[in-house]
């Protein structure tokens, strides 16, 4: 399959349909950063199945759409068609109807991708499994884009066995291989779950007898638990009844005393209201009597605060005429004490003015002295520091050289070892390549061993699973043959069980006759209908007794019928019934009407079906009644009947269950040897790995060890010259520091300049310091002087105000010394009111007292009325109150009966009085309701400890039977799909090893034969490492530019690993073609000679293979090479244009 045709329409910058034509040959496609070239790679990439929106340089898938630019709008969708030539049919099936095959992948916003072939919709699987198998697809080596290169440089070996396995053509099988795994995987995961799910089932099975047990046993408490629940329900009825005639006798004797109450408390209700009308009068005299009591205090405790405040007043102002004369004194002081300051600061005045004279020529002079000797110190610093300089170039001039000569010593040094050590080394090498032959060949031996023992393993493996499968399948069927006859057996227990219990319930009190009866089978209702009740009688000897007394037989008997048979020979009675059996018949019901007239007395004529046909004209027919006699005795030749098959049905399981105990060990010993058998397979497939991974060491280290004679010996020369060169470089090093000037001497003329230098900036700063000072001194006189006039200022304005205060303070002190005159006559003035309130309050206290005291004599009298009103009231309502619980009981009880009877016709359909009939139990031998709850709550807990009962569990049977056999089936189907899957996952192994293995030798020899073509020599090689299993090994790229060592592909320069690169790419090209190779700025690192030879080689490629190249480049030498370029513009802002030129066709208009 060849790629002709890249289509674009709204993907990315390309927001208009634009077509991309791949010929053969090389296509070029150049333009600015920026404008969209990449933008082509990667839309070859998602229409082969990426979806990494990483990839594709975005956050998301949706980023491939065109988002708008500020003229045009974005897209809703983007879509890429490649056009592939399919002529040769080299397609897969689905995809080879026609001999041009359009895949298109369209991305719609919110809704996702869709990929169509031909206008068919197909999956992303098959799009990728497509390209696949043609050794290309998005993640293909030959789609190298911006970086890519540097990638493939610093990847680790395991991620460069990529590049192998694209050119053996096995990325399709790696993929059929994870699919094969994940399928086994998932059928071991569904075997492990249907083989839980099998013995869910079997047990099961066996839990289906034991509820069929239990469905009989919910069937007896349930009929128990009926009988029980009537019974409780009728108790309570009657409970309920007696409880409601006990409930109105306590109702009528509340009534009547509650009418005393209430007459009792209106007689209270009387007397209280006669005290309430007489307090008001005495509580309003009362509240007087405080209230006048009350203005006198509050007057009384009114002088007492004007006595206390005439005090403090004198106080105050005794306090504030001491305050006043102090403060006339200070003042006077103060006139003095500022005289003295202002005479003191005129005086340091005139000082301050007589030192401040001439000091500006003073530091002008300082000032000159200062400058003229930093000046001097700047031209020994220049002086200093050229001399300096001079001695530095000097002493690296030195230094180089011993440098120089040292690293001649040392080269010569190495050349030399390297030359002894590589000498040794061949020796070495030569004698590892030999030991490298001899193992190889030893491990093609052991290869073939393992081969053949895994062969043998597989046998045995195949037969062991089909012994195991035939086992399996035979414990199946007896596990099956196990569980029916254990539900047989438990079948059988159970009605054994009920039926015994109903014979049991049967058996009358004493002796009765129908214990010793014994019929035949299917005679039960004819003996029936011939004893019917008579039977229930015991046999008698003493007189008085009611039963069966033995009699004499008769002397001549009377003679049944003509043709009639006699009954007794299908009955086994005792001798008192002999009379009464020799005078039955046995006949069919035709035989029986017209027989019936021809009876003797005492005779009877009986049919299999319970009929009945007497002397004395009397007949009954079967279908009216049949006697309990003969539903006795059915029941116990039935139960005799059940014991029979029980103990068949017991040895038969027993049998099966001893079957299938030998089939279960049988079963374990060929698990066990089937596990062992494997075992034995994965070894065997552990050695045949091995042993693959050793001959692809030894074919390795032959390999190895055979480059390694070659490149020692090349080692050898070469460290010869290295030694020679080494010898000429050190001669000359040692003469060039010979000829250099003595160090010492001039670093000691610099060491004498730089102590006139510090001088210089000692005198310097000495002088500097002296200017500093004395401008310093000047400036804080000045400040002084002003400080000083400022003082002498602010002292004779407070010299002024302090006589205007004087005469302030002498006016206040004459105010406060009247104001005390008066205050000292207020407190006499107080004393006579006092006098007087007192007088007052004792005459107030009097007339209160006595208010109080009648006031209290009428509140005794009022409580007391209102405490017998209460102790009155609350007896009524304590009446009333038991004569309303004795209604509401009443009420109760009455609804009490009505709900009992409403709930025997709901539960049981009839009367409560009807009820007691019906339960057949005497109303004085009734146990009170308490005993039969406990009873209905025993026998529902018996019934609730049964759990969950199955009633349908013989259904259930035959339904989880079917299931068991149908996982079974699906048991076998699972294990042989397994079997087949893991053959399948070896074969895919074993083939893609041969392949890989195949191609690693193929690409080897292509990439050493490229590498010398690119760099016009040296040599390189590859080399599987990490691992000895070819499909988990890395690859090493192990190489030698010509005049280098071998070395690591990391250890190249840039553009020596890029042409290294180029060269295993295109011997992977050499090995397993690609369609297409896309090449995205890969020239970038190289300069213009290599990048003709990577031209020559691009050349190479396309004669010698049918690739279609198509590189991306900014090289003019790449453009010139080309045969068609295609250029991507961006005219306009964020959308990409292409345009073409063939330049072939332009060579032949020229031409």
């Amino acid at each position: 399959m060849q790629f002709s045709k890249l289509r674009l329409n709204g993907f990315k910058s390309f927001v208009d349909p634009t077509e991309l034509i791949i010929a053969d040959g090389l296509t070029g496609v150049v333009g600015p950063n920026g404008c969209g070239k990449s933008n082509l790679l990667e839309a070859l990439r998602w229409v082969m199945g990426e979806n990494r929106p990483t990839a594709m340089r975005g956050g998301g898938m949706e980023d491939v759409i065109f988002a708008g630019t500020a003229t045009r709008p974005a897209r809703n969708f983007a879509e890429v068609i490649l056009q592939i030539d399919n002529s040769k049919r080299l397609a897969p099936a689905s995809f080879n109807e026609s001999d041009f095959l359009d895949v298109v992948r369209r991305i719609t916003r919110d809704i996702g991708s869709a990929y169509k072939a031909n206008s068919k919709d197909v999956r992303a699987r098959d799009v990728q499994m497509l390209f696949a198998d043609a050794s290309t697809g998005a993640h293909s080596p030959a789609l190298v884009r911006q970086g890519q290169i540097s990638e493939l440089i610093n990847a680790k070996p395991k991620a460069r066995r990529r590049i192998l396995e694209e050119a053996a053509g096995i990325s399709g099988l790696y993929a059929r291989r994870h699919e094969a795994e994940l399928k086994l995987r998932g059928a071991e995961t569904n075997l492990s779950r249907v083989d839980d799910v099998i013995e869910q089932l079997a047990n099961q099975l066996s839990q289906l007898a034991r509820q069929a047990k239990q469905a009989a046993r919910y069937r007896e408490l349930g009929a128990s638990l009926r009988s029980a629940e009537g019974l409780l329900l009728y108790r309570r009825w009657q409970e309920a009844e007696e409880a409601r005639a006990a409930a109105e006798e306590v109702l009528r004797a509340g009534t009547i005393t509650a009418a005393q109450a209430e007459t009792a408390v209106q007689k209270s209700v009387k007397a209280r209201k006669i005290c309430e009308a007489a307090l008001p009068p005495l509580r309003e005299e009362e509240a007087i009597a405080n209230a006048v009591l009350q203005r006198l205090n509050v007057q009384k405790d009114t002088l007492s605060d004007q006595a206390k405040r005439a005090e403090q007043t004198i106080y105050t102002l005794e306090q504030r005429i001491a305050q006043l004369a102090a403060d006339m004194a200070r003042e006077q002081n103060l006139n003095a004490d500022a005289g003295d300051t202002i005479a003191r600061l005129r005086e340091e005045l005139a000082e301050l003015e007589e030192a401040g004279a001439g000091q500006s020529e003073k530091v002008q002079k300082a000032a000159a002295e200062a400058s003229q000797a930093a000046a001097v110190l700047h031209d020994r610093e220049s002086q200093l520091a050229e001399i300096t300089e001079d001695v530095a170039r000097l002493a690296a001039s030195h230094q180089s050289a011993d440098r120089f000569v040292e690293d001649a010593q040392k080269r010569l040094s190495k050349a030399e070892a390297e030359e002894i050590n590589a000498k040794s080394a061949v020796a070495e090498a030569s004698t590892q390549a030999s030991d490298a032959a001899a193992a190889y060949a030893q491990a093609h031996l052991d290869e073939a061993a393992a081969v053949e023992a895994v062969a043998q393993a597989e046998t045995a493996l195949a037969e062991a699973e089909a012994r195991r499968a035939d086992c399996l399948t035979q414990e199946n069927s007896a596990r099956t043959a196990r569980s029916e006859a254990n539900g047989v057996v438990n079948a059988l227990q159970a009605e054994v069980s009920a039926l015994a219990k109903l014979v049991e319930r049967n058996r009358g009190q004493g002796d009765q006759l129908l214990d010793q009866v014994h019929v035949e089978s299917g005679y039960e209702k004819a003996l029936g209908a011939a004893l019917a009740d008579d039977l229930k009688a015991p046999a008698v000897t003493a007189d008085g007794r009611s039963g069966w007394a033995q009699l004499q037989e008769y002397d001549t008997a009377p003679r049944l019928p003509e043709g009639v048979e006699s009954f007794g020979q299908y009955v086994t009675v005792p001798g008192v019934l002999n009379r009464r059996i020799a005078q039955v018949g046995l006949v069919t019901a035709e035989e029986g009407a017209r027989l019936h007239g021809s009876l003797l007395p005492g005779q009877r004529l009986v049919s299999r079906d319970g009929d009945l046909w007497r002397w004395d004209g009397f007949r009954a027919q079967a279908k009216d009644a049949p006697s309990a006699a003969a539903l006795a005795l059915e029941q116990r030749n039935r139960l005799q009947a059940l014991q029979s098959q029980l103990k068949e049905a017991q040895a038969v399981a027993s049998q099966a269950e001893t079957a299938h105990q030998a089939l279960v060990g049988q079963l374990q010993t060929l698990t066990k040897t089937d596990q062992e058998t494997r075992e034995a397979r994965q070894a065997a497939d552990r050695m045949m790995a091995d042993a693959g991974r050793a001959l692809s060491r030894a074919e390795a280290e032959r390999n190895l060890a055979g480059g390694r004679v070659e490149a020692l010996a090349l080692a050898v020369t070469r460290y010869g010259e290295e030694a020679s060169e080494a010898r000429v470089q050190l001669r000359d090093a040692q003469t060039h520091r010979e000829g250099l000037e003595d160090l010492g001497a001039a670093r000691a003329r610099v060491e004498d300049i730089r102590l006139t230098v510090e001088a210089s900036r000692v005198t310097m700063m000495s002088r500097r310091t002296a200017h500093d000072e004395l401008r310093s001194d000047g400036e804080a006189r000045v400040k002084r002087i002003a400080a000083v006039n400022k003082d002498i200022s602010s002292w004779q304005e407070r010299l002024g105000n302090a006589k205007t205060r004087a005469v302030e303070l002498e006016q206040r002190h004459s105010k406060a010394e009247a104001d005390l005159a008066t205050a000292l006559a207020e407190p006499d003035n107080i004393r006579s009111q006092r006098a007087e309130l007192i007088s007052a309050l004792e005459e107030a206290e009097t007339r209160r007292k006595l208010a109080a005291d009648t006031l209290a004599r009428a509140e005794m009298d009022m409580r007391q009325a209102s405490e017998a009103e209460r102790d009155a009231g609350r007896v009524a309502t304590e009446s009333r109150e038991k004569r309303a619980g004795a209604e509401a009981r009443s009420e109760a009880a009455l609804e009490a009966v009505g709900l009992a009877a409403e709930r025997i016709r709901e539960e049981l359909q009839t009367e409560p009085q009807n009820l007691l009939e019906q339960l057949e139990v005497d109303p004085l031998k009734m146990p009170p309701s308490e005993q039969v709850e406990a009873e209905v709550a025993r026998l529902r807990r018996q019934r609730e400890a049964l759990g969950a009962v199955n009633l349908r569990a013989e259904e259930d049977s035959q339904e989880v039977r079917e299931e068991f056999d149908m996982l079974t089936k699906e048991k076998t189907d699972l294990e042989e799909a397994i079997k087949t899957l893991r053959g399948g996952i070896a074969s895919l192994n074993k083939e893609g090893r041969e392949r890989l293995l195949a191609a690693f030798d193929e690409v080897n020899r292509n990439f050493g034969t490229l590498f010398s073509h690119l760099f016009g020599g040296g040599e390189a090689n590859l080399v599987l490492v990490e691992s000895d299993d070819p499909l988990d090994a890395g690859l090493e790229i192990l190489c030698q530019p010509p005049g280098k060592k071998l070395s690591t592909l990391s250890l190249l320069s840039g553009g020596e690993q890029t042409l290294t690169a180029m060269a295993l790419i295109f011997a992977v090209f050499l090995a397993n073609p690609a369609p297409i190779c896309v090449l995205d700025e890969v020239d970038a690192p190289l300069d213009d000679a290599n990048v003709t030879r990577f031209c020559d080689l691009l050349d190479e490629m396309t004669r010698r293979t049918d690739t279609r190249f198509l590189i991306i480049t900014h090289h003019a030498v790449t453009m010139a090479r080309m045969d068609r370029l295609f250029g991507v513009t961006m005219a306009e802002q964020g959308v990409s244009q292409l345009v073409s030129v063939d330049l072939k066709k332009a060579e032949q208009l020229v031409a």
